[in-house]
């Protein structure tokens, strides 16, 4: 059994999937929405989890928004 990372212990993004965070983020939002609040084109232009998951994880500053939102939506409830 793997030990806990300490230096994760308090990230809640630990062990949580891209494709599930955007998925929430969907969900909750829809592409609409996302695409207002966060202005990329795989949110504004034929959205797809496949295509979104494809850009953020090249895209640095595009993952980190995407995260921060996520932070903001699970610390609100």
């Amino acid at each position: 059994m793997d030990t806990p990372n300490p230096e994760q212990a308090n990230n809640p993004l630990h062990g949580l999937k891209l494709a599930v965070i955007i998925e929430r983020l969907v969900d909750e939002y829809g592409w609409e929405e996302l695409g207002s609040i966060i202005n990329i084109r795989c949110f504004n232009h034929d959205p797809s989890i496949k295509s979104s998951l494809k850009f953020l994880r090249r895209t640095p500053w595009a993952r980190d928004k995407v995260e921060r939102l996520y932070l903001k939506k699970v610390s609100k409830k």
